[in-house]
């Protein structure tokens, strides 16, 4: 099982910085060559229409130029890098290597052409043989286009060999290298993706029926929106160990995302039931009072709601979404005093939470804070606008939150 198949588009991107690093210094060094002909001004004409057409991007014209130039410098090894790296942007990848192959056996001291016929042996799907000179050029690159370059087509050819952990390796340290570069945290999101998907098959494989297996099938369905499933799941991982720390939690948010699908009363309580079984296993688990502290919310317990909350404070004073229930609860019991160092603790702990805003402008109103009240609005509104404009870019694409996150109550007024 080798995992994904991954493509990089080097011959438009990437790979282009390295090729004109080759070109570059292949043209400057016209004059040596056409001095070294027989036929000077001919070649001199040659390698100066060559470069011209490179300059302008005309690549067919360049072609015919150094091919030309070839016939009279069969001898001379920046000919054939320079005609292999015109070869490889016009994707003629067969032509490419035999050129860049020819000028290294003239000179083998060409590095940019070594680290590009490694690049063309990998498009080709030669990863055996282009491995030594992309881990050379990627380790040792003189410039970090090269590095860049040679690290996306070295996880490639890791991955073509099934070196999974080498491929997962260099992707660390382009990471590192290359922190925001999106092309680069792409391929690696794909290169880590892959990673984990093999390592659970294998676990599929080594251990079927582990709680192990089971665990990572329920969080897998859960993850993908398949409650069915990862219920079905994770009551196998409880009935191997019934009192397994966490699982009820993860059982009960399953239960409470299926409830709001179905809108099933049942589900609401089986979730209630297993996160008061979580806080008999573990008392400190702070998500499962939390999540009985809004179930109750929502039910218009506040009492029961407000203890919940003070539960999961006392084992996690800096949860945000804790400190917003709690201020909510207090809100609805007319203890807006009591709820504003909740909101503030919460805005200390997050300040692009529209929720908090929107509760700090309502409990600054009740307070007669006008000024404070007319800020806090003002965020709110900033917040939600953003927030708007990323859901319509269709950039909510993670995981789910850990616990239910805090909604607000109505549609407040624009």
């Amino acid at each position: 099982m080798t995992g994904v198949n991954l493509k990089f588009q080097l011959r438009s991107c990437g790979a282009t910085g390295l090729v004109f690093v080759c070109l570059l210094a292949v043209a400057s060094g016209a004059s040596a060559i056409a001095q070294s002909a027989s036929s000077a001004d001919l070649s001199q004409r040659y390698a100066q229409q060559g470069s011209e057409a490179l300059a302008a991007g005309k690549l067919a014209e360049a072609e015919q130029a150094f091919v030309k130039l070839r016939g009279l410098q069969s001898g001379v090894a920046e000919v054939h890098a320079n005609l292999g790296a015109v070869y490889f942007q016009e994707g003629k990848l067969e032509e490419a290597s035999a050129s860049l192959r020819q000028a290294l056996k003239l000179k083998p001291g060409l590095a940019a052409s070594d680290a590009l016929l490694a690049i063309v042996l990998s498009e080709l799907g030669q990863f055996k043989q282009a491995l030594p000179g992309l881990e050379k050029c990627f380790h040792h690159g003189a410039t970090p286009d090269t590095k860049r370059t040679c690290g996306l087509q070295l996880e490639r050819a890791y991955t073509g060999l099934d070196r999974h952990g080498d491929a997962v390796q260099t992707a660390l340290e382009l990471n590192k290298a290359f922190p925001d570069d999106p092309e680069v945290l792409y391929h690696n999101g794909k290169i880590f993706g892959n990673f984990a998907f093999l390592s659970i098959q294998r676990l599929a494989t080594a251990a079927p029926a582990s709680i192990w297996r089971h665990l990572a099938e329920a969080e897998a369905n859960e993850s993908q929106g398949e409650n069915d499933s990862a219920i079905s799941e994770y009551r196998q991982v409880l009935a191997l160990d019934s009192n397994r720390p966490g699982i009820h939690y993860r059982l009960g948010r399953t239960l409470l995302s299926r409830s709001r699908q179905s809108a099933s009363p049942d589900d609401i309580e089986q979730a209630r039931a297993e996160f008061q079984h979580e806080l008999g296993i573990d008392p400190s688990n702070a998500n499962a009072a939390y999540e009985l502290g809004e179930i109750h919310r929502n039910a218009s317990e506040m009492p029961e709601a407000q203890r919940y909350f003070e539960q999961a404070l006392a084992h996690y004073p800096d949860f945000e979404q804790a400190q917003l229930g709690l201020a909510a609860v207090l809100i609805s019991r007319s203890q807006p005093a009591d709820a504003l160092p909740h909101l503030q603790r919460a805005l200390t702990l997050n300040r692009d939470n529209e929720v908090t805003w929107y509760r700090l402008s309502q409990v600054q109103g009740v307070l007669g804070n006008a000024g404070e009240q007319k800020g806090a609005f003002a965020e709110f509104q900033k917040l939600r606008d953003a927030k708007s404009k990323r859901e319509e870019a269709g950039k909510q694409i993670f995981a789910p939150q850990e616990v239910t996150p805090q909604q607000l109550e109505k549609d407040p007024p624009r």
